[in-house]
């Protein structure tokens, strides 16, 4: 990573830059692959000056872990509410374990914004966007199997027929689940987060790594 630089790349470079949509498991395309064929880009859209490249994208990444999930949470609280009314509607919600896990989820929330409100509020820890990213992943994914938990055996069906040749629709709480598989690997997987606690903040011996 040694000598990267960032650059800023304006779009408007009419067949220079060509953006393709990454078609996902939902069906939806909140990733694209971007091709340059002959982009320009001026020496003044250098980011944090030349060969700090890495330096500035760790940075983006620690804002994206850390205190940029209060926006995330209005989200997920709002997903949470909606799994809530649907275990109601259902009756799942009778159910005490059900209902326990219910609560763990609103509380395990509370947490997570008290967490990112400490961040902002300016305590220095350098492990704290990498907590939040372990706290948040895994809440999501558990959020997931409890939206498609609270429909039943309806959770497996779409929201209209199916006919050939036309493309399967799926509804939110499905669509919730399927993305939520991917929490724990974008932005920093779980296990390089833990690698950054541990080698950051405890100060635990790296990681030793072949050489080739």
């Amino acid at each position: 990573h040694h000598g990267l630089s960032f650059l800023l790349v304006p779009m408007d470079q009419p067949d220079r830059i060509e953006v393709r949509p990454i078609r996902q498991l939902t069906g939806t395309s909140e990733f694209n692959e971007v091709f340059f064929d002959g982009a320009h880009a001026r020496v003044e859209h250098v980011v944090g000056g030349e060969g700090n490249g890495w330096r500035v994208a760790m940075g983006l990444l620690a804002l994206e872990r850390g205190v940029s999930t209060l926006a995330q949470q209005i989200g997920f609280a709002a997903e949470l509410a909606e799994v809530v009314r649907t275990a109601v509607r259902t009756g799942a919600a009778g159910d005490p374990l059900f209902r326990d896990r219910l609560v763990r989820q609103w509380a395990e929330l509370r947490v997570m914004r008290f967490n990112a409100l400490r961040t902002l509020g300016g305590a220095q820890d350098p492990g704290a966007p990498s907590v939040a990213k372990l706290l948040w992943g895994r809440w999501h994914q558990r959020l997931g199997e409890l939206s498609l938990q609270a429909r039943g055996a309806l959770a497996a069906a779409g929201p209209g027929d199916w006919t050939p040749g036309r493309t399967y629709e799926l509804d939110a709480a499905q669509r919730l689940f399927l993305f939520s598989r991917a929490d724990t690997i974008y932005g920093g997987s779980d296990e390089i987060q833990r690698n950054i606690i541990a080698e950051r903040v405890l100060g635990l011996p790296r990681e030793t790594r072949e050489s080739s």
